[in-house]
């Protein structure tokens, strides 16, 4: 039996009036389909895109401890990105062809934020030992260092410079229900006159939002945000700042990653369940797949210890969106499109008990959230304005 003889007759009579269908009418019909999809795929995305939240009045406001021991009334938070949106608008508006992405002058040498959720239990830790080198290493008194060189005795280290002196700690406290802020004033009263300053956010917005926030308001020529849990060895932060300033382009911008990469096979990542190393490299896979080629050559994103200075805020921090746990990549990804150095480097790390990370629903989410994030990026729904 002939196998064309068993094609039915509407299958005959489909074929021939397609091919008396004009060319045109096909071209048409395929433009058609594929503006149809493509504005269905970017409304999709549009809508699942993460908006962040504008930040309310009383939370661009800080509290303290004052220099006479007492708990100052809330404060205007100093804000270097409002103040260079005002002038950049009128540098534009004067002449469109000077576009200059300078921010204010620092007023310390270092700014640490440290976003906060009901961190009661562990925050005390991290600040101990934060104000403690903070204090130590950039402190504006004079450290015994210096005043034993005073004394005429030789000394390993030179004392620092003015412009390396001075720190800041803004705790961002996310919608916390505990006495997060609580324990962060007590270390507010070690240092009085506002070194230790906690902003109290009204509702939670995830780690991402906090830390945009914090960092909107930071007044160091670094700023650097640290998990509220003491993971990261803080000491090492003196490591990034060296890396930060050699790294650095003409303009001053650089942004340097601490790393944890170096102890995959070390006890603290053995000893993790095989379920959390399995959604690990998983979720390293799928960087390398979706993120352009400087961000995923970092081989630890998501490590809670990052740094950048000054210069390079203005083409990162305005232009962020996310506000999850997902956020260490947007920055990454704003600062390769700024063509802004980035280097990794590896710092000391320990599991801390306590985490609020649920293993597998929170990957999940890291994953959506970050195909969502390059999907926006890449289709328009997100620009660097």
């Amino acid at each position: 039996m002939d196998s064309a003889s068993s094609i039915p007759d509407y299958v005959w009579k489909a074929i021939d009036l397609a091919q008396s269908v004009p060319w045109h009418m096909w071209l048409v019909l395929f433009v058609t389909l594929f503006v149809t999809g493509a504005a269905l795929l970017y409304s999709v995305i549009f809508v699942a895109a993460p908006v962040p939240r504008a930040p309310r009045s009383e939370e661009e406001r800080y509290i303290t401890i004052g220099l006479d021991g007492k708990l100052t009334s809330p404060t205007a938070l100093p804000c270097w990105q409002n103040k260079y949106i005002h002038r950049r608008r009128l540098s534009l508006r004067n002449d469109p062809s000077k576009d200059k992405k300078d921010v204010e002058a620092a007023d310390v040498f270092v700014s640490l934020v440290v976003p906060a959720y009901n961190e009661e239990k562990r925050i005390g830790v991290m600040l101990e030992e934060a104000t403690e080198f903070l204090e130590r290493e950039y402190g504006s008194t004079k450290s015994s260092e210096a005043q034993a060189q005073e004394n005429g005795t030789r000394q390993r280290r030179p004392e620092r410079t003015t412009n390396e002196r001075g720190w800041e700690i803004l705790v961002v406290s996310d919608g916390s229900t505990d006495k997060t802020a609580d324990v962060a004033l007590d270390y507010a009263r070690r240092f009085p006159g506002g070194r230790v300053r906690v902003v109290n956010l009204v509702t939670n917005r995830g780690k991402g939002g906090a830390v945009t926030h914090g960092m909107r308001h930071v007044r160091g020529q670094y700023a650097v945000f640290a998990d509220a849990d003491g993971a990261s060895r803080f000491a090492d932060l003196r490591h990034l700042i060296a890396a930060c300033s050699q790294a650095a382009d003409e303009h001053g911008r650089a942004v340097a990653v601490g790393s944890r990469a170096h102890l995959v096979g070390s006890d603290a990542v053995v000893k993790r369940s095989a379920l959390r190393n399995f959604l690990m490299h998983s979720f390293h896979v799928l960087l390398r797949l979706l993120t352009p080629p400087a961000t995923s050559r970092i081989k630890d994103t998501q490590c809670g210890f990052k740094l950048f200075s000054r210069a390079s805020l203005p083409y990162i921090v305005p232009h962020m969106h996310s506000e999850g746990w997902i956020f260490d990549v947007e920055m990454l990804m704003l600062a390769e499109v700024a063509q802004i150095p980035m280097v990794e480097v590896p710092i000391g790390w320990k599991e801390v008990k306590g985490s609020k990370l649920n293993v597998i629903w929170d990957s999940l989410g890291m994953a959506w959230g970050l195909a969502i994030l390059r999907a926006a990026w890449a289709v328009g729904v997100y620009r660097v304005s």
